[in-house]
């Protein structure tokens, strides 16, 4: 059997656990941070090699821990199911940390506040995905809700399960949001259609439906904003 190498056993220099505590995290790499995760590596590969390994495939970056999947990285002699598993890990615990901190922020009557709070989660996405995004009469943020998965073109939503979500949260307000895969977020003709039906579906229930955001790749495209 290979033999691993392990962190510990590099010249105190390259050593990241002790980078980290003599100087703090900000002075470490991108690779010596995920070094330390990582562990060990193998006989030919430490486990800064194999960090540095997975930040140059696709983005060439961290973006790679969470668009990569579980196979790709298993791939890397040295990368097995549990070590991709906790990087899998770290990168939504990651993404829902961002999440949370841009939630203080998170404004009803500011398109881009929303689509901001949604960008990382939703512009990855391989499918169109529906979100419905809620609010108290105070504009107070009351959570979310996944409704719909659906195909690369169009996802699928029953304004009746927006209506259900709202009514059981007690909101006053809420915002539909969803992607385009192919990071163009114009509207369609199925989105204008989307959004007339919900706004007269939501008059019904005497609710205000705020905005429907479409999220890109790293644009967005808001009806209120553009009063449509």
């Amino acid at each position: 059997m290979d033999r691993h190498i392990i962190v510990k056993e590099l010249p105190e220099s390259e050593r990241p656990y002790e980078k980290f505590i003599k100087y703090g995290a900000g002075a470490l790499s991108d690779a010596e941070l995920l070094a330390i995760i990582i562990k060990s590596g193998t006989k030919e590969k430490t486990a800064l090699d194999l960090s540095q390994e997975l930040l140059c495939q696709r983005h060439r970056n961290l973006l790679n821990l969470y668009d990569m999947s579980m196979e790709e990285m298993m791939r890397a002699n040295g990368i097995g199911k549990v070590k991709a598993i906790q990087l899998k890990a770290i990168a939504e615990l990651s993404m829902r940390i961002a999440r949370t901190q841009r939630g203080y922020q998170l404004r009803l009557d500011c398109a881009g506040s929303v689509a901001d709070y949604y960008m990382e989660q939703m512009r990855h996405e391989k499918q169109e995905v529906l979100i419905c995004a809620y609010f108290d009469a105070k504009a107070n943020f009351l959570g979310d809700a996944k409704l719909s998965v659906g195909s690369t073109s169009f996802a699928y939503f029953s304004p009746r399960e927006v209506l259900k979500r709202a009514l059981e949260k007690n909101a006053s307000v809420f915002i539909l949001l969803h992607n385009h895969p192919s990071g163009d977020p114009t509207p369609s003709k199925d989105d204008m259609r989307v959004t007339e039906r919900m706004r007269e579906c939501a008059a019904l229930f005497d609710i205000c439906f705020a905005d429907h955001i479409i999220i890109g790749d790293n644009q967005y495209f808001s009806f209120k904003e553009q009063s449509i």
